[in-house]
């Protein structure tokens, strides 16, 4: 089986919908003939010319907005945002339209469009291309929101996701693109190719969505992470010696919580981890559900590890990305008796 970096599995998944429906479009800024900022899209319209693969203007709100267009006409838009920096123009689209069709139209109209967007941090883009804007999303009903955290899973979730009836807010850790990164910054960069999450199948596949992944078993105490955290707690874990098991989410809402609830009900600890700013973050809401169904089972008060709310440093990149050592710290409060 071949391997791939995120970003050709990405591509690849884009490559398998163009050629299997002809409803599916892509498109937004420098996309088409440059191939996206990251190469997400490059020679995909030379493929498939410009009616399926194009460029749009420098226009957010008019990428999202036409897009919903299209979805309610029948297509399968597949956007672009060049970074989750960009898409607050384009909030009221998403929020007011995308998200609210089919109530609003009793079922008459779905909106079935992915808005992709490179996020995070861990590349020193500064603090307006570093966000991590995930709960902006998950709060919204009608929303979908997802985030892969390896090569496979990346083609599987877009797959599911281009497939789906539901706009979905599709979040790359861009940090991954290329590899996977555990946060010691200082180390070579680790490729793809030597993990075994990059061999990914050249056809259509799909990862479900709502579900899940336990890529680390352990005993002690359970780890909620998702995006590039994931191997920033596997990293953790190994330094402290910390019997963690790991969940990768991949999709954040809808959430599988049978997953999370059977595992922290076995660890009877938790520590959640996540890139994005920490009051009113993903991961309140995720110690909100554990403490709400797995109450009697914690022997301990949950962890949070997260960035610090303060807009992201360029400078202190480092101080401000959760890395191992505060991940490992949180581990280690987490199992004292």
């Amino acid at each position: 089986m071949a391997t791939m970096t995120m970003i050709q599995a990405l591509r690849s998944a884009m490559d398998v919908m163009l050629e299997r429906d002809p409803n599916v479009v892509i498109y937004g800024q420098d996309v088409g003939y440059f191939g996206g900022v990251f190469r997400c899209t490059e020679g995909l319209q030379q493929k498939y010319g410009k009616t399926r693969v194009f460029d749009a203007p420098i226009s957010e709100g008019g990428i999202v907005g036409s897009a919903i267009g299209m979805a309610a006409y029948g297509l399968r838009p597949v956007v672009e945002v060049q970074f989750a920096d960009y898409f607050y123009p384009a909030s009221d689209q998403i929020v007011s339209e995308a998200a609210r069709l089919r109530h609003r139209s009793a079922g008459d109209f779905s909106s079935p469009l992915v808005i992709r967007m490179p996020c995070g941090g861990g590349i020193y883009g500064g603090q307006t291309h570093s966000q991590s804007p995930e709960a902006l999303f998950t709060h919204v009903c009608g929303l979908r929101t997802v985030m892969p955290s390896n090569p496979y899973d990346a083609k599987g979730l877009l797959i599911a996701c281009i497939e789906n009836d539901d706009p979905v807010i599709f979040l790359e850790p861009k940090r991954l693109y290329n590899g996977p990164f555990d946060g010691h910054h200082d180390k070579a960069v680790v490729p793809w190719s030597a993990h075994p999450a990059s061999e990914v199948p050249e056809g259509h596949y799909t990862v479900p969505l709502e579900s899940a992944a336990i890529v680390r078993p352990g005993a002690d105490l359970t780890v909620l992470a998702y995006g590039t955290m994931v191997f920033v707690s596997e990293a953790a874990a190994s330094e402290t010696g910390v019997d963690a098991e790991i969940i990768d989410l991949r999709s954040l809402w809808p959430l599988d919580l049978d997953t999370i609830v059977r595992s922290v009900q076995k660890t009877g600890r938790c520590v959640i981890v996540h890139e994005a700013t920490r009051t009113s973050g993903f991961g309140a809401e995720l110690a909100a559900l554990v403490q709400e169904h797995c109450f009697y089972q914690l022997e301990a008060p949950i962890e949070r590890v997260t960035g610090w709310d303060t807009p992201y440093p360029h400078a202190q990149e480092w101080a401000y990305f959760p890395g191992p050592a505060r991940v490992g710290a949180a581990m280690r409060r987490a199992m004292e008796p």
